[in-house]
């Protein structure tokens, strides 16, 4: 049976990212110790460590930086932006953590990962780093939970979208045709708090976590002129825009 104490500290990488900092508060809240792994000194570290976090400065592709981190550490949470060297440092991550003998891996996977199989994997970069990611870990022999969340919410919705809808009345996404169910990293931070807090019964379990409702762009649009009191009209907007 796994412990349940709090004396361990659980290792939150990526944690001044929009998940990280949520789970680490929720984490924190709880009762929980939490080391939070950064990738630079700034306002940003400093505000974990007023919230009552350790942080450790490093480099999830770094040796000495992932022992630094993961030494002592029981459970961690691996999340990493979008990135070339994503693969390695998932890698990396994994080889550490293995031969610190960690009790939990959670690992921040994506959605698109489901539509993928030995024969067919996908056009994008990144997705297929994602899928990789997930069977290396698979042949680690570390106890992992993948968790798999669709498009973030902030992200698209309110971040990449927000200039078109205030100039343009457009939603403007590269979302084509297709149909989506956008998930708050609120949310997914809250899901990945859970696990942490008991990880026993979630070991080799993958968890797809979706908004509410899967629609098309049109609708969400829709959405967006119901709140704004205006029309707003969904673009098909290529990916260089």
């Amino acid at each position: 049976m796994m412990k349940t104490t709090h004396d361990s500290p659980i290792l939150v990488t990526g944690a001044v990212g929009a998940i990280g900092r949520n789970l680490t508060a929720m984490l924190l809240a709880k009762g929980h110790k939490v080391r939070a792994l950064v990738r630079r000194e700034d306002e940003r570290a400093d505000a974990l460590r007023r919230l009552g976090a350790e942080v450790v400065q490093g480099d999830l592709t770094d040796l000495a930086s992932m022992h630094r981190a993961i030494e002592g550490c029981a459970r961690i949470y691996f999340g990493m932006s979008v990135s070339a060297v994503y693969l390695e440092a998932t890698v990396n991550t994994a080889a550490v953590a293995r031969h610190h003998g960690v009790e939990a891996f959670v690992n921040m996977s994506q959605m698109t990962v489901t539509q993928m199989s030995i024969s067919e994997t996908t056009q994008s970069p990144q997705h297929k780093l994602h899928w990789l990611a997930e069977q290396a870990l698979s042949w680690s022999g570390l106890p992992v939970v993948t968790v798999r969340p669709t498009v973030f919410l902030e992200n698209f919705f309110l971040l990449l979208a927000a200039a078109s809808v205030r100039d343009a009345d457009e939603l403007a996404l590269p979302m084509g045709a297709g149909k989506t169910s956008p998930v708050s990293s609120v949310d997914v931070a809250r899901a990945v708090a859970a696990i942490l807090g008991d990880p026993a019964p979630h070991i080799g379990h993958i968890y797809n976590l979706t908004g509410p409702e899967s629609a098309d762009l049109d609708h969400y649009a829709r959405v967006f002129s119901e709140a704004l009191g205006r029309t707003i009209h969904y673009r098909d907007a290529p990916i260089s825009e």
